[in-house]
């Protein structure tokens, strides 16, 4: 028997196999935010191809939390009425839609991957001041953030709360909050990124702060019956940034504060880290948080073959697996792991005779 298709309850929803698509940014959004038919045939595809969960790219719960102008939103009832026809396909086909809701902090308003300039989009190209711990750009040619005050800070905590509210309205089934790769909430834990001197700095305490006041926000937002993720930055790679120890006493507390699995990556607070990246080379992050913590976790990072994601489930690794990279190539991954693997689910009526 297979754990790797075995069901995945998560409050009163549950996950028909722990095979999730991890949030991707497909930089293609329309006017203000709004996803287009790209995303529609984007997500339905790997739907159709057996993911038990599909989290939506970084989708921006204020229009300066954008990455890039390109990326999706959630700041208004239209982007309600826009996701509406996405998560209705995604979870006709039985997969359960969730979405990432985001800010990026000092990383917004930048060009996105294939543009021909890098760093910091200005304002007559439909660029933005971004904001983020303080003053400081997260690289040179960035744009140079406004550091948030109190209010602005509550701003946020209280977008990341309506923005969940908007996405149940939408039909997403769960919601993860993103506060890794040196994203905005990331940006507030790490202590390379944040030098404040008040309740929202210094000690740990100090740092966690703003997640914690999110994910409590979230919560309220959707109720008790809503599955809430978060992802982290398990570790900085960097000698003085966040580490993995941090990470367990951040799993503890998002728990404490209605979370319900912690989805574990790494970087993104230093543009200098050296990442030993390689295959599953941040399961054991997951299994550190997952046994520090005592809370479900899901493992990320160069998952790609059957026999790999089912070892990292069957062995208490993780709870659930993350493909990335692995379902851009090939969208119907997971009936062909099952198929490998001995286990369902089958090929849709419509693709049986090609089985």
């Amino acid at each position: 028997m297979s754990l790797l298709f075995s069901p995945l309850p998560l409050r009163t929803v549950t996950l028909p196999n722990r095979v999730a698509m991890a949030p991707m940014c497909q930089y293609s959004a329309g006017p203000d935010g709004l996803p287009t038919d790209w995303h529609r045939v984007h997500y339905g595809a790997r739907a159709v191809g057996g993911a038990g969960l599909i989290i939506t790219e970084a989708t921006a719960v204020l229009p300066e939390g954008r990455i890039s102008p390109q990326d999706t939103g959630l700041w208004s009832d239209a982007h309600v009425d826009a996701w509406r026809p996405i998560t209705a396909f995604l979870a006709g086909q039985g997969t359960v839609p969730a979405v990432q809701l985001a800010h990026a902090g000092f990383k917004a308003s930048t060009y996105r991957p294939w543009a021909t300039r890098r760093g910091g989009v200005p304002d007559d190209e439909g660029g933005w001041t971004p904001v983020g711990p303080s003053a400081e750009p997260f690289v040179p040619g960035y744009r140079i953030p406004d550091a948030l005050d109190t209010a602005g800070i509550a701003a946020v905590v209280e977008a990341f709360g309506a923005a969940a509210g908007r996405a149940i309205a939408a039909g997403f089934a769960a919601v993860e909050i993103h506060a890794a790769h040196g994203y905005l909430l990331h940006e507030f834990l790490s202590p390379l990124t944040n030098r404040r001197t008040d309740g929202y700095g210094g000690d740990l305490a100090g740092r966690m702060r703003l997640t914690l006041e999110v994910a409590r926000s979230v919560r309220a937002a959707v109720g008790d019956d809503i599955p809430v993720l978060a992802r982290i930055s398990a570790t900085d790679w960097v000698d003085g940034g966040w580490t993995v120890d941090d990470s367990v006493s951040l799993a503890a507390e998002l728990a404490r504060a209605g979370i319900d699995l912690v989805d574990c990556s790494s970087g993104g607070a230093s543009a200098t880290a050296q990442i030993p990246v390689g295959p599953g080379y941040q399961v054991p992050l997951a299994t550190r948080v997952r046994a520090g913590a005592g809370v479900p976790t899901g493992a990320v990072g160069l998952i790609t073959e059957p026999e790999q994601a089912e070892e990292i489930v069957a062995s208490g690794a993780a709870d659930l697996v993350l493909l990335g990279r692995e379902l851009l190539r090939e969208p119907y991954w997971p009936r062909q792991a099952a198929a490998k693997l001995g286990a369902g689910p089958g090929w849709p009526a419509q693709y049986q005779r090609a089985v």
